[in-house]
């Protein structure tokens, strides 16, 4: 099975599922019960931290949800909330957009590479069900003050390079 966030990131071989940690699991888990597939893909794009360039693909199942207040240490969480799968890119998931090029240079030293606001939703899901999971993502912007511009310039290029 194919998906992806939908809205603007719309293919006809993918079912769309919703923007967001919350939204995303909750129409993949509907999914995943109605139609048990063997197995899962998420298309979409990503942001980039600073080492990976537009228009880059990445191909992956590693994926974190590391929120911008950990890195200032002003937060701690009790759930797990990372699934590495080593020397792959790692995928960091929030339900906000990060637009401080210092912060994105902190997730580097992290090791993670893209952000993209569904994919640790996803892989979470698919492995509570034991289904095995990829990404298949496309860098649309660089997390910077003018993400948001980059992300709507080069999302239709973007959706080209996915639809190929």
């Amino acid at each position: 099975m194919i998906v992806s966030a939908g809205t603007t990131e719309l293919f006809p071989f993918a079912e769309p599922i919703g923007m967001g940690l919350v939204e995303s699991a909750y129409t993949l888990s509907r999914l995943l019960y109605e139609k048990r597939p063997s197995s899962l893909t998420f298309v979409g794009s990503c942001g980039s931290y600073g080492r990976l360039t537009v228009f880059e693909t990445i191909y992956t199942s590693s994926a974190t949800q590391i929120e911008a207040s950990f890195l200032q240490n002003s937060s701690y969480t009790p759930i797990e909330q990372s699934y590495i799968v080593s020397h792959e890119t790692i995928v960091n998931s929030s339900n906000y957009i990060t637009t401080d090029a210092k912060n994105a240079s902190s997730f580097l030293k992290y090791g993670l590479d893209v952000e993209n606001m569904e994919f640790f939703s996803i892989v979470s899901i698919a492995k509570k069900l034991r289904i095995p999971v990829k990404g298949f993502f496309v860098v649309t912007n660089y997390c910077d003050a003018t993400a948001h511009e980059q992300y709507c310039q080069h999302m239709k290029q973007s959706n080209e390079i996915i639809n190929e």
